[in-house]
């Protein structure tokens, strides 16, 4: 971990994609702290995009949830609710220094955003970067039961669709593992990482807005050939 107030003014957007690049993220001690750390896990968590088990009693509800699923729709309500307090989680590491840097790259089309909304109210989502035909999972959020869950399953539909070869959760949590989420050791990630920064993924093969069941259909398919 790296941080001084000098080396905090001088991140960018573009500094920002190469640390993706090199495998590496920043994240802030807390919202308050205004300087930024970088991190490079030692084991870091995947998302086989081949291998992502869903649950049934989740697939029934994502088959017939009454929810709507928007992407790269209200960045600052998404980014505000992943930031958000909870119970069990007091603080946040999104800082202003986080929203301002995922602010701009959502601007040039790096960053994108899942929402879960019921009506006009905001109810789950996550967002992330993507890069190649690699997305690096930052933070998700839920204010209703597995709002979070089907942000996430709609999530590995549209990279399965586009041609993503990875995705990256950053670590491993009961969360993720549920959905076949594993951990890999330093120089294996690097590998898989550079082998996915060759090539190119189309966040946006997908019509912005798609239902549940055409979601796990893609999700299925490609169960199925892997």
């Amino acid at each position: 971990m790296t941080s001084h107030d000098d080396i905090m003014i001088e991140i960018t957007p573009q500094v920002l994609l190469k640390a993706y690049s090199c495998g590496i993220f920043p994240m802030a001690e807390s919202a308050a702290d205004p300087a930024l750390y970088w991190i490079e896990p030692q084991q870091r968590g995947i998302l086989p995009l081949d291998e992502v088990h869903v649950p049934k009693r989740l697939a029934r509800t994502v088959r017939g949830t009454p929810f709507v699923v928007r992407i790269d729709d209200n960045f600052e309500s998404i980014i505000s609710g992943c930031a958000a307090s909870k119970p069990g989680r007091r603080s946040t590491w999104i800082n202003a220094r986080i929203r301002t840097l995922y602010r701009e790259l959502f601007e040039l089309g790096y960053c994108h955003t899942v929402g879960v909304w019921r009506d006009d109210e905001l109810v789950g989502g996550l967002y992330g970067l993507a890069l190649g035909s690699a997305f690096f999972g930052e933070s998700m959020f839920s204010t209703e039961r597995d709002a979070s869950k089907i942000a996430l399953i709609h999530l590995v539909a549209r990279l399965i669709a586009g041609d993503f070869t990875l995705l990256d959760t950053q670590f491993v949590t009961d969360h993720l593992r549920q959905f076949g989420t594993i951990e890999v050791d330093r120089g294996t990630f690097q590998e898989t990482l550079e082998e996915a920064l060759s090539k190119q993924g189309n966040f946006n093969a997908l019509p912005r807005q798609v239902d549940g069941a055409t979601a796990l259909s893609i999700i299925n398919d490609a169960t199925a050939r892997g």
